[in-house]
């Protein structure tokens, strides 16, 4: 299989087993389906933070490990690049380009991404997709692109509520070691913005900190460490 000129690797971590679903159940069963061939096409898209590329890498990830030819492509890391780069990508069984509309008024890349569509399609291969907007909502300079990013599933990702965001924290403390009480981390959640992704950063500054002064975890402890 050809090669990217790119370093393309996956986030230590990410699956779609441990993806806190909450209102987002339907989106990560579509996703899992898709990483098992059962799909066609998925889009995903909502906030920043929301787990869009969480759901990609994690079908990428289950992909590969069922022995499929499967990559991510970030489009913000694609977009210094030329738009050739997608040219015979099709050859992969799985196609997850994370941040598509990124994308969108960049005539080129906007013809290439059609063209690697279309091919993809024709070859029997799986697409997926997250945006920060739904397909129609970017001003796309070709609306069949935008219209063929549509033609499946297409789910918005809801926020998690506070008591998923603490269940989420608690979890991956769990998983790192770190005994993070329920008090604890309904704290972290009402002192933090709303964002799974700025939680989990934090928390792994959390580890790193308590595990340098051979601290527990606890409220005053952390806000020490964060200064609120």
């Amino acid at each position: 299989m050809s090669q990217l000129p790119l370093a393309l690797e996956l986030r230590e971590g990410h699956t779609l087993d441990n993806f806190l679903a909450g209102p987002n159940g339907a989106a990560l069963a579509t996703v899992r389906a898709a990483a098992d061939g059962e799909e066609r096409q998925v889009f995903v898209w909502g906030g920043a933070g929301q787990g869009r590329s969480h759901l990609l890498e994690g079908a990428v990830r289950r992909a590969q490990e069922q022995g499929r030819d499967a990559c991510l492509l970030p489009a913000g890391e694609l977009l210094p690049l030329v738009p050739e780069v997608l040219e015979s990508m099709e050859q992969f069984d799985l196609l997850a380009l994370d941040d598509v509309d990124r994308f969108a008024g960049h005539a080129q890349w906007e013809e290439a991404l059609f063209h690697l569509y279309n091919r993809v399609m024709a070859g029997g291969g799986v697409l997926l997709f997250s945006a920060a907007a739904a397909p129609g909502a970017p001003r796309w300079l070709l609306p069949d692109l935008a219209t063929r990013l549509a033609a499946g599933p297409v789910f918005r990702l809801q926020p998690l509520s506070e008591e998923e965001l603490a269940a989420l924290l608690t979890e991956r403390a769990r998983e790192r070691g770190l005994k993070l009480g329920a008090e604890v981390a309904r704290f972290m959640v009402m002192r933090s913005e709303r964002s799974p992704a700025l939680l989990l950063e934090r928390l792994a500054v959390l580890d790193r900190t308590a595990l340098a002064r051979q601290r527990a975890p606890t409220i005053p402890f952390i806000k020490d460490v964060f200064g609120w």
